[in-house]
């Protein structure tokens, strides 16, 4: 798998009943023909933790049929090395082209221990893996020795970085260190939608996103526009991202716009998130169905 440009992160639309499989693998073929890099299923905007480990197999091996030779990346977090070993096994087998890693702990986790996950993990694996670093979720902040640590492991392929995290200038301070120590076979990759086209024109090759879930052509744009140093372009579809941007940062994540996005669009049930998650407000609801017609997001 080419770690480069942008790997879209859908929804995994599911209520009490289960898992909406038509309305995922319409999220699915959405980002096939918009011409995504690659597609990351399970990731935390697909809600893996709120799958038992054969929904997990299973509906990886959904996103694979449907993806039609786009790689799928998958997550393999959970609470014990056991565990992420045995989603390794079986997502690979259910023909994923790399494997997302992040730290997932209650109680919070040392740096050996961290490092230990990692190391052995890529020694049981037979495709790339992903590290993942999420400190607001997993309350555990990589320092960059330990980026360092991890990336010379075998089969380490990227690293997943927020790029406007604890701020967007500190972040990209960040990014230019680890350009330099991180070995060539690691590409540099961010998350954090609203700061991803900064982070692309500092260096990184990949954007993680989100909101390329749901509007995978826009992210295209955005991510294709920074990496050619073309700010104006990158400004322009900025803008019509801002909105939802905004109702991330109302809901203190992306994840229940976008589920409000992918109803609106006729992907999925109005009822796709989880309990007890509940959807966004009546009101914040018009101001996304505002936003898709007026900036042409569908």
């Amino acid at each position: 798998m080419k770690f480069t440009g942008v790997s879209a992160f859908p929804i995994t639309p599911m209520n009490e009943k289960g898992v909406d499989q038509t309305g995922f693998e319409r999220l699915i073929t959405r980002l096939v023909g918009a011409g995504v890099d690659s597609i990351g299923v399970q990731g935390s905007t697909g809600n893996y933790p709120y799958l038992t480990r054969d929904e997990r197999v299973r509906f990886a091996r959904v996103a694979v049929d449907a993806a039609q030779g786009t790689p799928i990346v998958a997550s393999i977090g959970a609470f014990r090395t056991r565990d992420v070993l045995s989603l390794s096994d079986g997502l690979q087998n259910a023909g994923v082209s790399a494997l997302l890693l992040p730290v997932v702990a209650y109680h919070g986790l040392r740096e050996e221990e961290v490092f230990t996950l990692y190391k052995t993990v890529s020694e049981n694996v037979s495709v790339p893996v992903i590290l993942y670093d999420s400190p607001g979720i997993s309350r555990f902040e990589f320092s960059d020795d330990l980026y360092a640590r991890i990336c010379v492991l075998p089969r380490i392929g990227s690293v997943k970085i927020p790029s406007g995290w604890p701020t967007h200038q500190k972040a990209t301070e960040r990014l230019q260190r680890l350009i330099k120590v991180l070995p060539a076979t690691t590409v540099i990759g961010v998350s954090g939608d609203d700061t991803a086209a900064a982070a692309l024109r500092a260096g990184a090759k990949i954007w993680y996103s989100e909101w390329g879930g749901i509007f995978p052509r826009k992210a295209k744009e955005l991510a294709e526009a920074a990496l050619k140093g073309d700010d104006q372009k990158v400004a322009a579809v900025s803008q019509k991202f801002e909105p939802f941007w905004e109702l991330s940062r109302k809901y203190g994540g992306s994840l229940r716009p976008i589920c409000a996005a992918a109803f609106e669009l006729g992907l999925t049930d109005r009822q796709n998130l989880p309990l007890p998650m509940l959807e966004i407000s009546d009101l914040d609801r018009g101001v996304l169905e505002k936003a898709i017609s007026v900036h042409g997001m569908d």
